[in-house]
């Protein structure tokens, strides 16, 4: 079976900088990818790429069988479920919570004259109650807390049913609270073995869910490492990605990271 995503020597160039540095990478149907590496280190644009949003400028990527630069990316995008603060930022606040999830069915943020049929709204329904916001429906998304937001926002990512999942820092501006019980989410949503494809870009790897299978490394563009996280993330590793001296800790399947003395 081909990889549902595939990087070969991707390079980002923008104004002389290189935002991504001969990247190769591949995602298969039944990985749970988290992405991890500083401010800067070419996270969330390795997710425009990952979201056929942003083309190489050398290198080739396939996404989903297609290969970027030959085909059609509107057609291709709706296969792709993607959350991320660029997108929250432009959902209506005063959309309703039930619309905002379904009509990720016509690849829209604000509902107009769209029509959908029970399927659809039956769909939503479950997603939402699923990620724990049913009762939230009927409200409009700028009355969420910010926990509730991240919540619906990944209702509708999955609202197609898509082939890959991208989910770029979803626990950011999270409390204690909010954060662990997103974490639980997605590591349950991560063992389900119907769930597509799931990359995860976070800085922390307290965030890391449970049942999540590999882990990618990334600094100044460049990959570090990546590789099943058992194997891959330890000390050294994360060491070299922050360039920081740093001790990893692994209890049950949960991860913390403190600076050595």
């Amino acid at each position: 079976m081909s990889p549902v995503l595939e990087l070969t020597d991707v390079t980002i160039t923008r104004n002389g900088t290189k935002l991504l540095d001969r990247v190769s990478w591949s995602v298969d149907e039944s990985d749970r990818w988290v992405i991890l590496g500083p401010n800067g280190a070419g996270k969330t644009t390795l997710l425009q790429i990952a979201s056929a949003r942003m083309h190489p400028t050398s290198g080739s990527a396939t996404l989903l069988g297609e290969t970027l630069g030959s085909v059609d990316v509107f057609e291709l995008r709706p296969r792709i479920g993607l959350t991320s603060a660029a997108i929250a930022d432009r959902i209506p606040r005063q959309e309703r919570v039930r619309d905002v999830v379904v009509s990720a069915s016509y690849a829209v943020l604000g509902r107009w004259r769209e029509n959908y049929d029970n399927l659809d709204h039956e769909r939503a329904t479950r997603l939402l109650r699923w990620l724990g916001v049913g009762d939230q429906a009927d409200r409009t998304f700028g009355t969420l807390s910010e926990g509730e937001r991240k919540r619906v926002q990944i209702a509708r990512a999955l609202m197609t049913d898509p082939e890959l999942l991208l989910l770029d820092e979803p626990a950011a501006g999270l409390d204690l609270a909010g954060r662990e019980g997103l974490v639980r989410t997605l590591g349950d949503l991560a063992a389900d073995a119907a769930s597509p494809a799931t990359v995860l870009v976070t800085h922390h790897v307290e965030e890391i869910p449970p049942s999540f299978t590999h882990v990618l490394l990334l600094r100044a563009g460049s990959v570090v490492a990546a590789g099943p996280v058992r194997e891959t993330l330890s000390s050294r590793s994360l060491s070299e990605t922050f360039a920081m001296p740093l001790r990893l800790f692994r209890s049950t399947e949960r991860w913390t990271a403190r600076a050595k003395r």
